[in-house]
């Protein structure tokens, strides 16, 4: 059985082909000391384990996730690595390539969007690129699978040989690395083939190797000398640079003059696909109010063409068919009344409720994985980068932000990304504010009972501001925390591409599944709660909900809603249940309210709000305290209870302060 290792830059297709390579995946926890999830895969053939590592640009990490494949070549022991390089990038590409090279276990390299290099006129002689580099060289095109079969043939026929690199790096480095290697030949692990490999990554003063080598504080000290000697001896060579400086440039010439010889550039075309679409998408002045309105089609085609359709049918078969089949089926066995009521009023009536809003939530999430996988989620963010830097914080934080629309539990985790402490901090402290699926159904319910024929432009709205009041919370932030802290952005900008089917619906699925497991556990649990609080009270079993234990808790807050606009203990009720997951708000009030279908919920909440206090409630929703998970999150990113409490508090101050101003400004200016 074989143990492969899956690397390359990212927007590679990497993941692409790692879909191909395996029947089937799972992840098995986070890599040591960091959030990105640790995907291992099953070849289809049966011949062994492909372990996806995180896309890198050179194993000298820039942020802790970027360590992840360091450290794994260090600790770990893989058989064989398939290095994905992009035809198109080659000479970028190709610095990863050499220092695994450098590594010395068996490697192929996997030529991916050779399709790509073609269409913008490059010819790479693959042959004569093998032979330089000195393992073998497949052309792919990922995206449909060709030359996949290729690979997993060689692969797992272990026909692969370790291969035969070396780069002279002249006399002081060639000097410190023999000198590092003879000093640490008893701390560098025996599955690493190549001590050379340990000597340069510590030359680079790579922390994620020094980190996984656990080198003494006199071995270190050593290391230090060898290294502060070779710098020296660089300069009186007249060489100004820095060792790290200096080996890549090494590193650099050469692969320039591999690609010289082995990509032919004459006929390239002056302006490929993706600068022309980047001409109308990136324009200085249109392309920020281009992808507004794309976020509105995006809202419109979840709440009005094709969400609510789906909804809709969804809605008609848990208040028909399933509740009288499933009333009947209890009546057969002779059920108690407490069951019947427990099971219709309860499960069905509260994780139904939260359910039939699940094709829209599958539709937002397929369209955020067609901005992920398409390359417009890089460039919104360099579009944005200005806005953001004004705020305190770069371009990236967008992208932890969109991923918030869908869940702000791995929108957090994302925010591992960013390389500044200060902006990582801050975009995690934020990332709550984003409206995430769990508040869909809440809008998707008041939008479409007092704002039917506006719903996907007040939903928008909601999704709008919680953008607004992030960046001036950020700047506010900014301006008191993380005082003269420096930031950059850096941020590729992969070619335009049509999402393969298959990994566009399966990165659609992996984001939905996490709602439905909530369906099946927080909602579940939730729901059975609320019901059993509204089913007794203080004197035993309720003989109204006005009496029950949830109507007193309810009522306790009732008072400090009431000058928002929506204090009834029922409102109170509803959004306390809301801390557990954001879904439970709508099963709390199906149950309330002790409605058969969502036309009765509907008519229950048109009498007991107007449009004004709906919206004031909204903006409550989309603003108060963040859910239990994503306290938990937030916890464990931040690795501070003073920064989680400050999350929650700022959070359920913001939203009284916002829905007070809307509810009482929108009373003065007569919308009763």
């Amino acid at each position: 059985m074989i143990n492969a290792a899956l690397i390359g830059n990212p927007n590679t297709g990497k993941t692409s082909l790692f879909n191909t390579l395996t029947s089937s995946y799972e992840y098995v926890g986070n890599w040591s000391g960091v959030t990105v999830e640790k995907k291992i895969g099953h070849l289809k053939n049966k011949s062994g384990d492909l372990t996806d590592l995180p896309g890198i640009y050179t194993l000298h990490p820039l942020s802790r996730d970027e360590g992840v494949a360091a450290e794994y070549l260090v600790t770990d022991s893989p058989d064989l690595l398939i290095n994905i390089v992009d035809a198109s990038q080659l000479e970028r590409n190709l610095y990863l390539t050499f220092q695994l090279l450098e590594y010395g276990k068996p490697m192929v390299i996997g030529l991916n969007m050779i399709d790509v290099a073609q269409s913008n006129g490059l010819r790479i002689n693959l042959e004569a690129l093998a032979e330089s580099i000195g393992v073998p060289v497949l052309p792919l095109v990922a995206r449909t699978g060709k030359g996949a079969d290729d690979l997993l043939h060689l692969i797992s026929n272990s026909e692969v040989k370790a291969p035969d690199f070396h780069i002279d790096y002249g006399s002081a480095v060639e000097a410190a690395i023999s000198n590092i290697s003879r000093e640490l030949t008893s701390v560098i692990p025996d599955h690493i083939p190549s001590e050379r490999f340990i000597a340069l990554q510590l030359l680079e003063r790579n922390d994620a190797v020094i980190h996984s080598l656990n080198l003494g504080n006199e071995q270190m000290a050593k290391v230090q000398s060898i290294c502060d000697l070779a710098e020296q001896r660089l300069h009186k060579a007249g060489n100004p640079s820095t060792l790290q400086e200096y080996i890549r440039s090494v590193r650099t010439k050469h692969i320039q003059e591999i690609c010289a010889k082995t990509v032919d550039a004459t006929h390239r075309k002056p302006n490929t696909l993706t600068e022309k679409i980047d001409s109308i998408l990136t324009h200085p002045i249109w392309g920020i109010p281009i992808f507004l309105v794309f976020m509105l089609f995006t809202f419109q085609l979840t709440f009005d063409w094709l969400g609510n359709p789906l909804s809709d049918l969804l809605e008609s078969f848990f208040s028909g068919p399933l509740s009288t089949w499933v009333e009947n089926g209890l009546e057969a066995v002779g059920a108690s009344e407490f069951t019947r009521a427990l099971l219709i009023d309860g499960i069905i009536g509260g994780v139904g409720g939260v359910l039939v809003f699940v094709p829209q939530i599958f539709v937002m999430f397929l369209i955020i994985s067609f901005i992920e996988d398409s390359g417009y989620m890089a460039r919104i963010t360099v579009m944005m980068d200005k806005i953001m830097e004004l705020a305190g914080l770069n371009g990236k934080s967008l992208i932890p932000f969109i991923i918030g629309f869908g869940c702000n539990v791995p929108a957090i985790m994302a925010s591992r990304s960013i390389e500044q402490q200060k902006e990582r901090m801050l975009t995690m402290l934020l990332v709550p504010l984003m409206s995430c699926s769990a508040r869909l159904p809440v809008y998707a319910l008041f939008a479409g009972i007092f704002f039917a024929k506006s719903q996907a432009l007040i939903v928008f709205s909601l999704y709008l501001l919680g953008i607004v009041l992030a960046l001036l919370l950020a700047k506010l932030f900014s301006l008191f925390m993380f005082k003269d802290t420096k930031s950059f952005f850096m941020v590729e900008l992969p070619p335009y591409r049509m999402p393969q089917s298959t990994t566009l619906f399966r990165s659609t699925w992996e984001k939905g599944k996490g709602f439905l497991r909530k369906a099946g556990t927080f909602i579940l649990g939730g729901s059975v709660l609320v019901w059993l609080l509204s089913y007794v009270g203080p004197g035993g079993v309720a003989e109204t909900m006005d009496d029950s234990f949830l109507a007193y808790i309810g009522g306790l807050f009732a008072s400090i809603l009431h000058p928002l606009g929506f204090g009834t203990w029922q409102s109170g009720a509803a959004l306390i249940t809301g801390f557990m997951a954001k879904e439970v708000v709508v099963s709390t009030m199906n149950i309330i309210y002790h409605v058969p279908d969502m036309a009765g919920l509907q008519d229950q909440i048109a009498l007991a709000f107007t449009p004004l206090k709906a919206y004031s409630f909204m903006v409550f929703v989309l603003l108060y305290t963040p859910c239990l998970a994503t306290v938990g999150i937030l916890r464990k990113e931040t690795d501070s209870w003073k920064w989680t409490a400050f999350s929650v508090i700022y959070s359920l101050t913001l939203a009284y302060i916002v829905s007070f101003i809307i509810y009482q400004g929108g009373k003065l200016l007569g919308f009763v």
